[in-house]
């Protein structure tokens, strides 16, 4: 990836939304190379094309990209839910699969859930469990809370479990994000000593974002499906990384 696709990205996270034309602008290279490049992007999971501009995927509505692959998620999901033990207090982090665990667990009233997701706190508005919404900057794009506040909140609670989203992995990087300030909040999470989850299907594998994830503290445990290549889930448990491979149950009319 070289500098001026860094550069887009960049410029598309921090807006959300923008036009083909702005990019050539701003990077100093015509709308062919422009294309050329998110063509690149998009086919690496970077970002999506639509109607003449490049979209972030922070940006997609959560209730949309919940309906992408949702058996997967679901089962996912699924089993995430039966590692969280009764009476246990757990921080789950935004994203759609990590929605669907929070729904899993939401009838649970000896459960305490902690997350930085608005959107995941609506879901649980009627629900039996225990809610506790983390302060902070609100991000738009993605509904969730960060920011130098949000990590203070971390600190003045305790819970036994974290469940995080993930937006790449490489042997050569390790965990990596998308988004500064909701990696910033992961590694907030990720230095306490907690028992940690990486949720995620295995689509995620193979990719490098920006910005590190648990650089100092590794995750302890990874769920994903059985997508996740033998030769990952080998170096991944050389780490000392627990991996869970879920198959996914496909539900028929």
């Amino acid at each position: 990836m070289n500098a001026r696709q860094l550069q887009i990205i960049q410029l598309v996270n921090e807006r959300g939304s923008v036009s083909v034309s702005e990019l050539s602008r701003i990077t100093n290279v015509s709308e062919v190379t422009v294309r050329q490049d998110l063509n690149t992007l998009e086919k690496n999971s970077y970002l999506k094309r639509v109607h003449g501009s490049a979209v972030s995927m922070e940006s997609d509505n959560v209730e949309a990209r919940m309906q992408s692959r949702f058996s997967l998620k679901q089962s996912l999901a699924e089993y995430a839910a039966a590692q969280v033990h009764s009476g246990e207090s757990v921080f789950i982090e935004g994203g759609s699969t990590n929605a669907l665990l929070a729904r899993h667990l939401a009838n649970d009233d000896s459960i305490t859930i902690i997350t930085v997701s608005h959107y995941i706190a609506g879901l649980l508005k009627d629900s039996r469990c225990e809610v506790i919404v983390l302060g902070g900057l609100y991000q738009k794009s993605s509904e969730s809370v960060v920011g130098p506040l949000t990590r203070s909140c971390i600190q003045q609670v305790h819970f036994q479990k974290a469940f995080i989203g993930i937006d790449g992995w490489h042997p050569e990087t390790g965990f990596t994000g998308k988004n500064m300030l909701r990696s910033d909040i992961v590694n907030a999470v990720m230095a306490k000593d907690v028992e940690t989850f990486a949720l995620t299907d295995s689509s995620k594998f193979g990719l490098i974002h920006p910005y590190p994830l648990a650089p100092d503290k590794p995750f302890r445990h990874v769920i994903s499906d059985q997508g996740l290549s033998p030769e990952y889930q080998h170096i991944l448990e050389r780490q000392e990384i627990r991996v869970h491979q879920v198959k996914e149950k496909i539900t028929t009319g």
